[in-house]
């Protein structure tokens, strides 16, 4: 209560914007206030006024005189605002909980899917105010009170919606002084007026002392042509809100005519809205309930999702260390908040974190050696855990040229895999923080060739936040060494289950894009290419030297050399034996040759077949950096078909260390003249061959790990705009630990949105529990301001609004099975009346008169249509899940040629790794 006192003096003050010495008192007082909240020095304590301070604040919580001098002041002034607040005291006075939660002045997230190359202007201009009406409210738009005056709600006892709840004091301090000393050191994202915002704020966050933070701008591309639309350049925008598109003025001003083709549809150029790329969004804040005070929702590890409709109650870490010590209540149980540790374990998981552990204890150990200590006086990594979050089955297609190239060859028409995720956590400062992620394709034993027990590196990424900042005993980072070691267990992982080669592309990513992780701190500097692959090749010596690692050689020198290392190579140099893995370099630039091979932009003979054709081109763009291109044999591989050996005898040379043969070759072998045997370079020499079985490789590659699906992490970049949209950013530590936080809610949370719902009126977000929503139209959604004010006016069918007081998580389970089951059955129902002549079904016909409405429609969904909007996501819930190569649905061939170019789009690595390739070999940009 006394700290609530002396801070209510300070608020008060503050209010007085025309006595410039009263606003440097309040500032004293915030100050004083913060310092005392954090102080352990007793009375020892050199701060100013810090002593004395405590003492008075001693005095009040013990003093039972009425009229006591010393205190009679501040009880006057706490009675009095006691009495000027309806229904309720100042220890647990609220606002308005959907003013209270969520006071953001000037933007709102946008919350639309976040698709390849089609991201979303997240965020409002920054001179557009937003009115009370709206459901926000600044931290001097009120005094604590309600604004309605009605009576306030009661609030049930919501647990974990701050991760705070669950620190000890000690650690709440730590949090608090790590927050100061985050902002000093790194430089927040701003707006143009960010020094006159600090100097004239009277009231900043009182964590961090920081008043507006703004998050970094969400990236915009181009749907046509896929770039970067500028910082401030002007773009065109057009569609409804679950699918913009953007076009960058170059592409809208070079295509002629009224309308613009997106996607194999014409749009009219009139639908399109012209905007500026200049959106900025600010960071959220949150009010206590105990006080007035504001702080950043980051700041406070705060968690809107579990604030339902606002009735979870949230005190701030100040309030929060004065109770706790004061005995009032206590840290919550670390169940209460699911971290890392709680997340389903996997055998991969386990032999990764098991692996990782005992090597950090071998180097702790023999670097306490080295220093003459004890094992107990050296730092060593602590509070780190290793999980797998997604692991499920998908395909590969093999695009239609490449298919069409080959078909003689009985080449595949897709390839099946296991795509993982991997996440490295590390328990800083109280909090779980996602360091390290990396993404893998496993192509199985019952994988065709040349995919064939192969495991491909997708992708890789890391923030650069480990603790300890220290070198290893071998003399890298110990970061470095915890990296290596989770990349080598995986690979002792593989090897084990039966996999026989690694494929690892050595692609730094282009300035200014992410893999996984969305914003990197400012002094993690992108590695070159060539640090890049040392750093791999480094990594893949370790596991040589443990045997796990055979052989490392590069994409050119396996596939496109005929002679190979030993010079008697008998595989054919052909474009089907090179690995076709999702995403990766070879399809996407393989398909772009292929189609200019067709074209005639050829200088080779007009002789050559395609085959020919393509290696050569592609041996053109890859050979100056082929060195990028890792392939890493977990097995031996034989000489002459260099197919590598998982079965059956390996027949080696005494003579030659490198020279191996496989049971098939072998036998041929041995059919040869004497003077056409190995070694073919010395005729008059005989080597004697020996065999060796090979052991220890299981037939079946599978592992008995569960599917693990997790949306989000469908792909890398369904994860990055799952962060952005979100602002989940990992720039500074105090926004990974906040955006860990929520990454782990989230996946313990699987049924939870992605995304906060979005108004279709006012275009605000609508807090958790609140809001109304159409059961017709699977997106719409409604604010309860926008509702109460203009009822169902804005949409044709009938609004249910989400209940608070119910059970929320079995709301929303029900709620899902509902749709799942309602969406089945419209799919069901379309497919039926497409087939139907005359049926008396009155849904039939409902489902008739909807898609002759689609036929005639003049607006479109585009336009708002609704009942086009419906329809067509029909349609799109179709194309994704059919089969059928000739479809009879409407639009169903369209669409699925659609999504194949979207994903052929999606993947910026492919596209730009290859403009990059070919702009070194061609010298053209």
């Amino acid at each position: 209560m006394e700290l609530n006192k002396l801070n209510s003096q300070a608020m008060r003050k503050s209010h007085d914007d025309h006595d410039i010495n009263a606003m440097n008192r309040v500032h004293d007082h915030k100050k004083l206030l913060l310092h005392i909240s954090t102080c352990t020095a007793g009375t020892n304590c050199g701060y100013p006024r810090c002593v004395s301070a405590k003492s008075f604040i001693k005095h009040c919580r013990n003093c039972k005189i009425l009229d006591c001098r010393v205190c009679v002041l501040a009880r006057n002034r706490q009675n009095k605002r006691k009495e000027s607040m309806p229904h309720g005291s100042y220890d647990t006075v609220d606002v308005n909980p959907l003013q209270k939660r969520l006071k953001i002045h000037q933007f709102s997230q946008s919350v639309e899917p976040w698709c390849p190359r089609m991201s979303r202007v997240s965020g409002m201009d920054m001179d557009t105010p937003a009115s009370p009406a709206e459901g926000f409210v600044g931290p001097n738009d009120g005094s604590g009170t309600n604004k309605m005056g009605a009576a306030k709600p009661e609030k049930a006892e919501a647990c974990g919606v701050s991760l705070i709840e669950v620190f000890s004091p000690e650690q709440v301090r730590e949090h608090i002084k790590s927050l100061k000393q985050g902002m000093e050191q790194s430089k927040p994202k701003t707006g143009k007026n960010y020094a006159v915002e600090q100097t004239m704020s009277d009231d900043p966050c009182q964590l961090c002392g920081m008043a507006k933070v703004f998050f970094e701008p969400v990236p915009v591309y181009c749907t046509l042509c896929g770039s970067r639309v500028k910082r401030s350049a002007k773009y065109y925008t057009a569609g409804a809100v679950d699918a913009r598109r953007h076009v960058c003025s170059f592409c809208f001003v070079q295509n002629a005519g009224e309308s613009l083709v997106v996607d194999g549809t014409a749009y009219p150029k009139a639908e399109f809205e012209k905007q500026r790329n200049d959106k900025i969004a600010e960071e959220g804040w949150v009010q206590c309930d105990k006080c007035p005070a504001w702080q950043h929702q980051i700041c406070a590890l705060f968690n809107s999702r579990r604030n339902e409709g606002g009735q979870g109650k949230f005190t701030c870490p100040i309030c929060y260390i004065a109770e706790v010590e004061r005995g009032e209540r206590s840290p919550l149980q670390q169940s209460a908040v699911l971290g890392a540790k709680d997340l389903p374990r996997t055998s991969l998981s386990d032999h990764l974190e098991q692996r990782l552990l005992k090597k950090l204890k071998q180097e702790r150990v023999n670097r306490a050696r080295i220093q003459g200590k004890n094992y107990d006086e050296v730092p060593g990594a602590e509070g780190l855990v290793v999980r797998d979050v997604s692991s499920v089955d998908k395909t590969v297609e093999v695009k239609k040229r490449f298919s069409e190239t080959f078909k003689e060859v009985n080449y595949p028409n897709e390839f099946a895999y296991k795509s993982k995720v991997v996440l490295l956590f590390q328990k800083i400062e109280g909090v779980d923080v996602c360091l390290f992620a990396m993404i893998v394709q496993e192509y199985g034993a019952d994988c065709q060739q040349p995919n064939h027990r192969h495991v491909n590196l997708s992708y890789m990424d890391s923030v650069k936040y480990f603790k300890p900042e220290i070198k290893a005993v071998t003399g890298e980072d110990l970061r470095t060494f915890v990296y290596h070691e989770i990349l080598i267990g995986y690979l002792e992982h593989c090897k084990t289950r039966g996999f026989t080669s690694c494929y690892i592309w050595a692609c730094p990513p282009i300035k200014g894009d992410d893999y996984i992780f969305y914003c990197h701190p400012e002094t993690q500097k992108t590695p070159k290419s060539d640090k890049l692959r040392d750093w791999y090749l480094t990594m893949l010596e370790k596991a040589a030297k443990e045997n796990i690692v055979v052989e490392i050689t590069n994409l050119y020198d396996h596939f496109f050399v005929s002679d190979g290392s030993t010079g008697e190579c008998k595989a054919k140099v052909t474009a089907a034996r090179l690995p076709y893995y999702d995403g990766d370099y070879l399809p996407g630039a393989s398909e772009d040759f292929i189609n200019l091979i067709a074209c005639g932009q050829s200088d080779l003979s007009g002789n050559a077949t395609k085959d020919v054709l393509l290696m050569h081109k592609l041996g053109e763009a890859i050979s100056p950096k082929k060195e990028d291109f890792i392939i890493v044999h977990l097995q031996n591989s034989c000489s002459h078909c260099c197919t590598l050996i998982a079965s059956g005898n390996c027949w080696s040379c005494c003579q030659c260390k490198n020279f191996r043969l496989c049971d098939k070759c072998y036998e041929a072998e041995q059919k040869l003249e004497k003077r056409d045997r190995h070694p073919i370079n010395k005729p008059r020499e005989i080597h004697i061959m020996y065999p060796v079985e090979v052991s220890g490789v299981p037939a079946d590659t599978q592992d008995n790990d569960e599917i693990l699906e997790c949306k989000f992490f469908d792909t890398r970049l369904t994860f990055l705009g799952f962060c952005e949209g979100n602002h989940y950013q990992y720039d500074t530590l105090r926004r990974a630990k906040h955006s860990s936080m929520m990454l782990l809610y989230h996946l313990h949370n699987p049924n939870v949105p992605e995304f906060v719902p979005l108004c279709q009126v006012c275009r605000l977000n609508i807090e958790t529990g609140q809001g109304w929503h159409c059961e017709t139209c699977p997106d719409y959604n409604m604010c309860s301001a926008c509702y109460k004010k203009d009822g169902e006016s804005n949409h044709p069918h009938k609004l249910t609004q989400y209940s608070p007081t119910v059970d929320l998580d079995a709301q929303k389970k029900e709620a899902k099975q509902q749709k799942v089951s309602r969406m089945r059955k419209m799919h069901d129902l379309l497919v039926h009346a497409i087939q139907c002549q005359n049926c008396p079904n009155p849904g039939c016909h409902k489902m008739k008169g909807l898609l002759q409405h689609a036929a005639q429609c003049i607006t479109h969904e585009t336009g708002g249509c609704f009942e086009c909007k419906r329809i067509w996501y029909l349609f799109k819930l179709h194309a994704a899940v059919c089969p059928v190569s000739q479809c009879h649905v409407p639009y169903c061939r369209g669409l699925k040629e659609r999504m194949r170019r979207k994903k052929e789009q999606a993947d910026s690595r492919d596209t730009e790794g290859m403009r990059q390739l070919s702009a070194e070999v061609s010298g053209v940009c």
